[in-house]
Formats: C-alpha cells, sequence, structure tokens
C-alpha cells in the first residue's frame, strides 16, 4: 500500500470481521479489490480468510495476527475493529467480565498491531484504531468501555508519534451505529428506536478513505457519528 490506494495486491486484517462495523469493512475492502481477513471468534463472509481468536487472550491474538500475516504473505493494513461492551454500575459487573472488555477493547487493539508492526514496516502500510465518541466523553454505567476507548485514544495518538514516518496510524471515533453491539443489553442499556444512530457501512467508508492516503500524508484522527449524536460532545 505504499501508494496508499487499496489495490488488488493489498491485505487488510480486520479484528472483529464477523459483524457490525468489522464486517462492514471486510465489504468495503473487497468492493475496493483488496483483500480482508479477519481475526474473530465467529467467522466472517462467505470465503473471507480468517482465524479463530478469543482476542482476550492477548498471546493468542499475536499470535493469530502472525498466522494470518505469513498466510497472506504480508500485511498492507490493519483495523482493529473489534469490540464489546457489557454496561452496568461498577459495583454490579463482576470483575472478570470487566477485565474481559478492557482486554478485548485495548490490550487486544495493542497485542493484535505490535504482532502486525514488521509487515505493516515492510509494507509501509497503515492503522486504523477504531474507539468511539466514549472514548471523549464519559459517562456512567461504562466504566470499563469509557477505560478502555479513552486508552484506545491515548494508545494512538502516542503511536501514531512513534511511528510517524514509517507506518500510517489513523484513530477512527465512531459514534452508535445500527450494529448487533446493543442485542444483548438490558432495555435501558439500547438505544430507542428514535436514536441517532449510523449505518456501519459510512463508517466503513471513512476507514477506506484512510487507508487510501498515500504514504506521507496521513489522516490522524477522524470523529464519525450521526449529526444528533448525543454522546459527541
Amino acid at each position: 500500500m505504499s501508494s496508499g490506494a487499496l489495490t488488488a495486491g493489498s491485505t487488510v486484517l480486520i479484528t472483529g470481521g464477523a459483524s457490525g462495523l468489522g464486517a462492514a469493512v471486510v465489504t468495503a475492502v473487497a468492493r475496493a479489490g483488496a483483500r480482508p481477513v479477519v481475526l474473530d471468534r465467529n467467522p466472517p463472509g462467505d470465503g473471507v480468510p480468517w482465524v479463530e481468536c478469543d482476542l482476550a487472550d492477548t498471546r493468542a491474538a499475536e499470535a493469530a495476527t502472525r498466522e494470518l500475516a505469513e498466510r497472506s504473505g504480508g500485511l498492507d493494513a490493519v483495523v482493529t475493529a473489534a469490540g464489546i461492551d457489557v454496561p452496568g454500575r461498577l459495583a454490579d459487573v463482576p470483575g472478570d467480565t470487566w477485565d474481559r472488555i478492557v482486554a478485548v477493547d485495548l490490550l487486544a487493539t495493542a497485542a493484535v498491531i505490535r504482532a502486525a508492526l514488521p509487515y505493516l514496516v515492510s509494507s509501509r502500510g497503515t492503522v486504523v484504531t477504531v474507539a468511539s465518541t466514549l472514548g471523549v466523553k464519559a459517562v456512567g454505567d461504562a466504566t470499563a468501555y469509557c477505560a478502555a476507548k479513552f486508552g484506545v485514544v491515548g494508545f494512538t495518538r502516542a503511536l501514531a508519534a512513534e511511528l510517524a514516518g514509517s507506518v500510517g496510524v489513523t484513530l477512527l471515533i465512531p459514534g452508535g451505529m445500527r450494529t448487533p453491539f446493543f442485542d444483548d443489553r438490558d432495555d435501558q442499556y439500547r438505544p430507542g428506536p428514535d436514536a441517532a444512530l449510523n449505518e456501519p457501512a459510512d463508517t466503513a467508508a471513512a476507514v477506506l478513505f484512510a487507508l487510501s492516503q498515500p504514504a506521507g500524508c496521513a489522516v490522524r484522527e477522524m470523529v464519525v457519528c450521526a449529526e444528533q449524536e448525543s454522546s459527541y460532545p
């Protein structure tokens, strides 16, 4: 991806590519003529190469990243779209659940990128991390998710400074989207029927914009949300 263009020879690793934003990025990458590969606990769309991985196990996430990279002959980009949340008050969320949210949303983001770095440096590739509007605005009953997503913001900004000149780094801050992310929640934590939510395909289009920049031109940060997104400050 040295030219910045998504070409038929480009390989893009997407975490969480079986559903939600990750699946939308997989579709967008494939339509652009590049090759998506996926890390997820569940299989992505038909024919998409993938490795099954519980991202909460960060060493396994590193190993799975290297396996996909070697199998694919390298990597041109990484999009860390995997994310989970279990809303609730700190005193009510079990400790192992709280830890798992931070592990999947923050620690696995770092682990996958760490393992991908040798390949991305070689290809002069690009990283897009996925934070959240709740990575810049804190709300109650979301201590784990806010801690993780605030962490992704800080991690990505530091990574961009560290890798400047060798790997492109973009921080994506999406608002709520119409995905299965909210499906397993109690009603009080689900968006209402009139909630302002984005279509994941529109957010995925912003990801492709970042991936398509020429080497040396960085889209550092993008906020992509519905115009009336209430969680964006």
